[in-house]
């Protein structure tokens, strides 16, 4: 997972509710190779390929701080948090 301070086009985008089971998102569209995240409170984040699926030791996602991560198409996220929240998934192009 790598962190990208490139902007891109808004596309499509999910809310992953987030709880102490990790969620996953929907697989990325064909032409994302970036995504926006943000969360509700804290949580542990994963970009993958198939279904990840995140842990408490995985990239920390500071609540309401939107972060750019570089992804690859069909890829989805994960996330994990101690309490319930949202993660707000946006594709970019």
């Amino acid at each position: 997972m790598t962190i990208s301070n490139s902007n891109g086009r808004l596309g499509a985008a999910q809310n992953v509710a987030l709880t102490s089971t990790s969620a996953a998102s929907t697989a990325f569209g064909t032409q994302t190779y970036s995504v926006l995240l943000v969360a509700t409170v804290a949580c542990n984040v994963r970009i993958s390929d198939g279904t990840p699926i995140a842990v408490a030791t995985d990239t920390l996602i500071p609540p309401n701080w939107p972060m750019v991560f570089t992804c690859n198409p069909g890829q989805k996220v994960a996330g994990v948090t101690a309490s319930s929240a949202t993660l707000s998934v946006t594709e970019l192009s």
